[in-house]
């Protein structure tokens, strides 16, 4: 019998310093897993992670960081490669790993474009293709994409462009790592109330982005919460193991595919 739960688990993060992939970190030794460790991108998020990392480790479970820019091959198989050498082959992997660019496609630049490809999906491949290589039989990997992948908008061609992708990747690899019994998903947020969020839009487009959800007025701030997702990451990587190859809204009835 496979145990699907979290408890004894080892899980690797990436964007696990802070915000909703600091979150999922901590959910996830809050829930048993034996160790986690993060990733964090920059020298501007280190005093984050070490944050998180305390508290990975006042729940009980071995933690520890790695700082990289994941927008090669090679940084994406150092992190696995770390991550295996201080707390072992993860059970769960998880990529929470992107940015984000309002702005109309007539002004975007070619290096604007390349940026956002090696983020948003460059690093989602190698981060699915180390996942495959090193993930344990019967585990779990997901990989967060956005909501605008059902939305019909303008603006946001770069960003979810470079986001749709992920969804391609997602079913491939879960047809060529089922086998092992690895699941893979992706979910997408709706736009979420994080310091990400805002420099982004508008006074107008936030305000409408507040309201646009069908359970906006049952949220604090209208807009997709972070720990509305860390229940679905869980769900996900343990016993929703059965849901494999999807990619997921979860966003309050923001929109749909």
């Amino acid at each position: 019998m496979v145990d699907h739960g979290i408890g004894g688990k080892t899980v690797l993060v990436a964007g696990g310093g802070k915000n909703l992939g600091g979150l999922i970190a901590r959910d996830l030794a809050e829930h048993g897993a034996r160790a986690v460790a993060i990733h964090y991108n920059s020298a501007a998020s280190a005093a984050a992670a070490e944050e998180t990392v305390a508290a990975i480790r006042a729940a009980g479970a071995a933690a520890a960081a790695f700082q990289a820019d994941l927008t090669s091959a090679a940084a994406v198989e150092k992190l696995f490669a770390d991550a295996i050498a201080a707390v072992g082959r993860p059970d769960i992997a998880i990529n929470t790993v992107g940015k984000v660019l309002k702005k109309p496609l007539t002004e975007i630049g070619e290096a604007e474009y390349d940026e956002m490809a090696a983020v948003n999906a460059k690093t989602a491949f190698f981060f699915l293709r180390e996942a495959g290589r090193h993930v344990n039989d019967n585990g779990k990997v997901c990989t967060l994409v956005t909501s605008l992948l059902g939305a019909f908008t303008p603006y946001y061609a770069a960003y979810a462009g470079t986001k749709a992708p992920v969804e391609h990747f997602t079913r491939a690899a879960s047809k060529e790592f089922g086998e092992r019994g690895i699941s893979v998903t992706a979910i997408g947020p709706g736009p979420m109330d994080t310091p990400f969020f805002y420099p982004a839009e508008g006074e107008d487009a936030v305000a409408y982005h507040k309201s646009a959800a069908a359970l906006s007025a049952f949220s604090k701030t209208g807009l997709t919460d972070i720990a509305d997702i860390v229940p679905w990451i869980r769900m996900l990587v343990s016993d929703g193991w059965w849901m494999t190859g999807q990619t997921i809204l979860v966003n309050g009835g923001y929109t749909t595919k």
